[in-house]
């Protein structure tokens, strides 16, 4: 069976695109889909993921949290173990 080895992105309608875009660059550091190959696409940078102001469950996978961004989209944050 063939199988799925990557995703190319996550994309969902706002309410206010631009308001969103600048939520996510100022709260999690994600910067949005470049216009051409000059620019540089996001990644993310190797270390501990910040958890402190959210509740967070722990299990064996590692720690995740969940939010909402501010149109209700759920985000969830994880970190490995």
């Amino acid at each position: 069976m063939e199988r799925v080895s990557g995703i190319g992105g996550v994309f969902f309608r706002a309410a206010d695109p631009a308001a969103l875009k600048r939520w996510y660059e100022e709260h999690l550091g994600v910067t949005m889909t470049p216009t051409d190959y000059a620019q540089q696409s996001w990644r993310q940078e190797a270390g501990t993921t910040v958890f402190e102001p959210f509740p967070r469950d722990t299990d064996y996978f590692g720690q995740f949290a969940r939010l909402y961004d501010p149109e209700g989209n759920p985000v969830e944050l994880w970190e490995p173990k």
